[in-house]
């Protein structure tokens, strides 16, 4: 039975993941300067030397030595043994995922004694060698991705899977173009106070609903970026990382709900919007961390394109089902809005890290590092990623 969105009061079947753990170290590349060099036709760095390039800078920023590290996950891009042996880091736990499967892998290691001080290390040179999200030949034709195990019927992007997902919530829930603007806008906003984001430029509706359709009703404004990079996290045990850093960032709670049947037919994305399985990582994440909806002071979320965040709204309680459009228009994501969300940016105007740059936005803001973007006395950040079936809902706080 699905919960209600309302219903977040169940216990995790494994709460001893509250404050486990803290992230003491966050860097990354500058991903201006390489998006500039890539549209001039250079080929700044690979996949390995990005992430190398943030983990030296997360490094600095954790003020620790790499001895203090036992821990490493590679991210998908690149290989696990050779980024550990760059980077001078020899583990005795480590493993390669994405990046909220790889904060919770994290979490778990520590929580299991495998591991007290994991590098997270994340690299991708995407722009500058033209990699394919879309076509039959996608991400080198692998079938266990649904866009292109659905090729043969002319379904072969991630665009056009979520026009399609787009299309149905439009019709299932009253959801408009311009609700949808909303979005794009906001976070160009945010992008435009954020000196390491890509497009800074602010848009307005009008702006928004004039540019063109890539796969309709999706805009250009609904998709994100495509741009070379690097991204790493230095994840500590709760108390050492109290004994290395003066502000650790800690992870509250995480919960993960994933929808595989029906996965590779689409089903659960264009029928149900996620929706149950974002109730379920919601009430996991909720119970653990003792907190809810009202406490967040921001939310970021995985936005490869617009539609991910209205989603995400309704599924998480931040709205009720079939008003995230009313949410948008009268409570506002942007800068002055009610829940500020994706403050850096994000996918679609910061930079296209695969939510690996999400974390850091995180972390900053409960730094209090954010400048002219900097959402007072934040305490409570929620990062919520809806991807290929599996939601999860990463709550952190000071």
């Amino acid at each position: 039975m699905t919960p209600s969105p309302l219903a977040f009061g169940g216990r995790h079947p494994n709460p001893r993941n509250k404050r486990a753990a803290a992230v003491i170290g966050v860097g990354h590349t500058d991903w201006v300067r390489d998006w500039q060099r890539c549209r001039a036709g250079e080929q700044p760095n690979d996949s390995l030397g990005y992430g190398l390039e943030a983990f030296r800078n997360a490094l600095k920023d954790a003020n620790i030595n790499r001895d203090e590290i036992d821990g490493l996950i590679a991210g998908p891009t690149t290989a696990y043994e050779r980024m550990g042996e760059l980077a001078g880091l020899n583990p005795r736990w480590g493993d390669q995922s994405d990046a909220v499967m790889a904060v919770s892998q994290a979490v778990m290691a520590i929580e299991a004694g495998y591991a007290e001080v994991v590098a997270l290390i994340y690299g991708n040179d995407q722009r500058s060698v033209g990699t394919q999200y879309g076509g039959p030949a996608a991400m080198g034709g692998n079938a266990h991705l649904s866009y292109v195990y659905h090729s043969p019927w002319g379904f072969t992007s991630q665009g056009a899977l979520y026009a399609l997902t787009l299309q149905s919530y439009k019709h299932a829930r009253g959801f408009t173009e311009r609700e949808m603007g909303e979005v794009s806008v906001a976070q160009r906003g945010w992008s435009s106070l954020n000196p390491n984001a890509i497009q800074r430029k602010r848009i307005s509706i009008e702006d928004y609903l004039a540019s063109h359709y890539v796969c309709q009703p999706l805009h250009l404004f609904d998709y994100c970026l495509i741009n070379d990079g690097g991204v790493a996290l230095i994840i500590a045990e709760a108390e050492r990382a109290k004994k290395l850093s003066s502000r650790p960032v800690f992870i509250e709670g995480i919960g993960r709900s994933d929808l595989n049947s029906g996965a590779t037919s689409l089903e659960s994305r264009v029928d149900e919007f996620y929706l149950p399985a974002q109730q379920v990582a919601a009430a996991q994440s909720y119970a653990v961390s003792g907190l809810g909806p009202k406490d967040m002071d921001v939310l970021q979320v995985y936005d490869s394109f617009s539609v991910h965040v209205p989603l995400a709204l309704e599924g998480y309680g931040y709205a009720k089902v079939g008003e995230a459009g009313k949410f948008l228009r009268e409570s506002g994501i942007g800068p002055g809005g009610k829940l500020p969300t994706n403050t850096s940016g994000g996918h679609l105007s910061e930079t296209y890290m695969q939510g690996w740059a999400h974390q850091v936005e995180c972390v900053r803001q409960l730094r209090g590092e954010c400048g002219d973007r900097q959402v007072k006395d934040a305490r409570h950040v929620h990062y919520t990623s809806d991807v290929a079936g599996k939601c999860f809902s990463v709550i952190y706080g000071v």
